[in-house]
């Protein structure tokens, strides 16, 4: 007899003598042949998962393995006869540098208005922004330097009078034997010192815009120059000093500009003193003024990398302080350079590609660096694409059957 373990359960096997008929009561119960089943099914079962596992560790569907294309550049594609091929043109033209700017006062062409007297403001004749004219009327100054400066104004009138009289008596007084050469020349002397300190107190008086015959504690200052008010440090009823670091006006004349632009370092070796610059104004696009390079700065900004370059420009009276400009500077030199249709070039991930045929259906995506724009529906390829090269024409349909 054998027996055999199942889950809670014990099966008994008798093994009866060969020949003997089976007895009724030899019959195994219709419980026990259902658990004797569950046992056999299990067994097999466990058999199956260790032959699967042995022999790939997994159930699943098997995935297939793609092995992609190490140049993605590089592709081939069905029908390729059905891409047009266009050769690329030559064109000629000097190397051309984009930047941004604002239009700037020439500080050559700046002057300022101090005050001439400290004292109160009593009239503004003027305001920022406004055009004036040489000798207009700025604002007036209420001072107490007048009194002052007529004071002594009047008590050097006083002493060279005085001095006259005295070198008058000494002379007649010499003619007459009666006092020494000597006497006479420092008679002569006290004279010629009078008139110099009434000349240096009248002088006085006018720089101050007194008249010595109707003298007046208002000073007016005026305008020594035309141009425009772009700077006002004063109000109504403020105080000011005589020439002081901080001017009352400043009056620039807007006939020539300045146009400060931002040239990054890498660009730096495009730009020469004396060569001339396009300008166009954001508020007048169809507007094209010349501009000089007059400077190109030393010092670079440790933030954005730029030097600063100034233009010069003739201000035609479209110019405003402040505005937003594009300057192209052109180089002295011409360069040769492709042109393509403007279909064939795609700009894809902030460049620019074009596709060029390598035979056999073949293509491969060249990134290349567009320029302008020009007549006839083409434009120029600054870099990546010599003159001849043959490349697709309509690149974006091209690069949809790609990702197709």
């Amino acid at each position: 007899m054998r027996s055999k373990k199942s889950v809670g359960q014990t099966v008994v096997f008798r093994r009866l003598p060969a020949g003997r008929p089976t007895a009724p009561n030899d019959r195994l119960p219709p419980g026990m042949l259902i658990v004797l089943l569950g046992v056999c099914l299990l067994v097999v079962g466990c058999g199956k998962k260790d032959s699967v596992e042995a022999a790939g560790g997994s159930t699943g569907p098997v995935g297939s393995k793609v092995v992609p294309d190490m140049d993605a550049n590089h592709f081939k594609v069905d029908h390729a006869e059905r891409f047009v091929l266009v050769t690329a043109g030559e064109y000629t033209a000097a190397p051309e540098l984009n930047v941004t700017g604002t239009v700037s006062p020439d500080v050559s062409r700046q002057v300022p208005v101090p005050s001439l007297a400290s004292g109160r403001v009593v009239e503004i004749d003027a305001r920022l922004g406004d055009e004036v004219k040489k000798g207009q009327l700025l604002f007036k100054v209420q001072s107490s330097d007048i009194a002052g400066a007529f004071s002594d104004y009047r008590k050097a009138v006083r002493n060279e009078e005085l001095a006259k009289a005295q070198l008058d008596r000494a002379k007649i007084l010499f003619d007459n034997g009666a006092v020494a050469k000597s006497a006479l020349e420092v008679a002569q002397t006290t004279e010629d010192n009078a008139k110099v300190d009434v000349e240096t107190s009248l002088e006085h008086l006018k720089l101050l815009g007194s008249d010595p015959d109707h003298p007046t504690g208002v000073v007016e200052v005026h305008a020594p120059v035309s141009g425009v008010i772009t700077d006002q440090q004063i109000t109504a009823a403020s105080g000011v000093q005589a020439l002081g670091s901080t001017n009352p006006f400043t009056i620039s004349d807007v006939s020539h500009v300045w146009v400060v632009c931002d040239v990054y370092e890498n660009d730096l070796a495009q730009v020469h003193l004396g060569e001339y610059a396009d300008i166009r104004l954001t508020a007048y696009p169809n507007r094209v003024l010349k501009a000089r390079i007059a400077n190109i700065g030393q010092i670079l900004d440790p933030n954005i990398r730029t030097a600063k370059v100034r233009l010069e420009v003739e201000n035609p009276g479209l110019l405003r302080f402040g505005m937003f400009v594009t300057a192209t500077i052109h180089g002295a030199s011409r360069e040769k350079h492709a042109t393509v249709p403007a279909t064939a070039i795609l700009h894809l991930h902030d460049r620019d590609w074009v596709y060029t045929p390598v035979g056999d259906g073949w293509f491969r995506r060249v990134e290349v660096a567009g320029g302008v724009m020009l007549s006839g529906g083409l434009q120029e390829v600054s870099s990546g694409l010599a003159p001849g090269t043959q490349v697709v024409r309509d690149a974006l349909v091209l690069q949809n059957t790609v990702e197709q």
